[in-house]
């Protein structure tokens, strides 16, 4: 058999996501109103930017939001809104990456899956701040320069025109399949 009737394989240069990430957290800030609030009528969050960055062992994501807490105040008598801008640092480690891509050529990008949410606000008990818990949750992808390795036929594609591949789905056929099992990062 000749040396070019063999199949080869090649290594081909490409760009692919070779880290992955995900990251939940609840954090709990702290707002001092202008004046001592009675009760809390409503909190949110807006405004939320960020940006990632490649950092380590994961992908930081850098970003602030405004916090808004409509309360009362001289027993609740009186409403206002205090507002203030929370700066944050999200460290996501990477569950996924592929060791041998090109450090060179990295670009990361990150998703809030969950933007920040106000989940629970409440009077503290010193009675001149609010504590507020949100929650959020980052995905975040490296996308990098990377080797695969591919089979290459000596004779072309034209060893595969022969062939009769059936790709048709029959209902039914994956029926015994568990959902709660399938992974959506795959």
């Amino acid at each position: 058999m000749a040396l070019a009737d063999k199949h080869q394989c090649r290594e081909i240069i490409t760009k692919a996501i070779c880290g992955k990430g995900r990251k939940f957290s609840t954090v709990t800030h702290t707002v001092t109103p202008p004046h001592n609030p009675t009760s809390i009528l409503g909190a949110w969050v807006i405004n939320h930017q960020y940006e990632a960055v490649r950092a380590g062992d994961g992908i930081e994501v850098i970003g602030t939001y405004d916090i808004n807490i409509w309360y009362s105040y001289d027993k609740n008598s009186q409403t206002d809104v205090a507002k203030e801008t929370v700066s944050y640092v999200e460290h996501v480690p990477l569950s996924y990456l592929d060791p041998k891509h090109r450090a060179s050529t990295q670009e990361v990008a990150a998703e809030a899956t969950q933007e920040p949410n106000c989940v629970e606000a409440s009077v503290s008990s010193n009675k001149s701040s609010v504590s507020i818990r949100v929650e959020r949750e980052f995905a975040v992808e490296m996308i990098a320069e990377t080797k695969v390795c591919v089979k290459v036929c000596p004779n072309g594609c034209a060893d595969h025109d022969d062939k009769d591949y059936d790709f048709s789905y029959e209902d039914g056929d994956y029926d015994d399949l568990d959902p709660d099992l399938l992974d959506d990062e795959v």
